[in-house]
C-alpha cells in the first residue's frame, strides 16, 4: 500500500473513529484489546485479525467492508521522520534514551544477554492519581524477552544444508 492511499486510509478511520466518540480506551474494553493496540489498527500500524472483527464492527459500526479488508491486509509499518518533532512523540523518545542504557542494564541483569521483543509486545496508556493529586501517565511496554543465541555452525541450518549439498 502506497504512502497517499495508507494516509487516505488512516483519514478515513480516524475521522470514523471521531465520529463515533468514543476514545481508543472505550474501544479498547469493547474489543478486548489494549488502547495502544486499537490506535495502532486505525493507523493501519497493526493487522486486524480475523477473530477481531467482529468486535471492532460491533464498536465501531460504521467500519466498511472495504476498511476492513485494508485493515486485515498486512500494513505498512512506517512513521512520518517528522514525528519526533510532536512533544509527546518527543518527550517519550527523551525518556526512552535517557533511562534506556539502565533499562537495557536492568534486563541484562534480570534475564542474561537479550532484548525485549517489539514483535511479541503490548503496549497500554493508562491514567492514575499520584500521591500529590496530579494527573500521572503510565505507559507499559510489555515485550516478550529474547535472548541473543550464541552463533554455532552446528546449529545454523543453512551451513548444514549446504554440506548436505554438492559442489560443482
Amino acid at each position: 500500500m502506497e504512502a497517499a492511499t495508507k494516509q487516505s486510509f488512516t483519514n478515513r478511520l480516524i475521522a470514523l473513529k471521531s465520529a463515533s466518540g468514543k476514545t481508543y480506551s472505550q474501544l479498547a474494553a469493547e474489543t478486548g484489546l489494549t488502547n495502544v493496540y486499537v490506535a495502532q489498527l486505525l493507523r493501519r500500524q497493526a493487522q486486524l485479525k480475523p477473530e477481531t472483527v467482529p468486535k471492532l464492527r460491533a464498536a465501531l459500526p460504521a467500519l466498511t467492508e472495504e476498511l476492513i479488508a485494508a485493515m486485515m491486509s498486512p500494513p505498512w509499518r512506517s512513521y512520518d521522520p517528522n514525528l519526533i518533532q510532536e512533544p509527546t512523540v518527543y518527550r517519550l523518545n527523551e525518556a526512552v534514551m535517557h533511562f534506556g542504557e539502565s533499562i537495557k542494564e536492568i534486563i541484562n541483569e534480570d534475564f542474561g544477554d537479550g532484548i525485549m521483543s517489539a514483535i511479541d509486545f503490548y503496549c497500554s496508556v493508562d491514567k492514575v492519581k499520584g500521591v500529590d493529586g496530579n494527573n500521572r501517565v503510565v505507559v507499559t511496554l510489555d515485550g516478550k524477552y529474547l535472548s541473543h543465541s550464541e552463533q554455532r555452525t552446528e546449529n545454523m541450518v543453512s551451513r548444514l544444508n549446504l554440506k548436505g549439498s554438492t559442489s560443482e
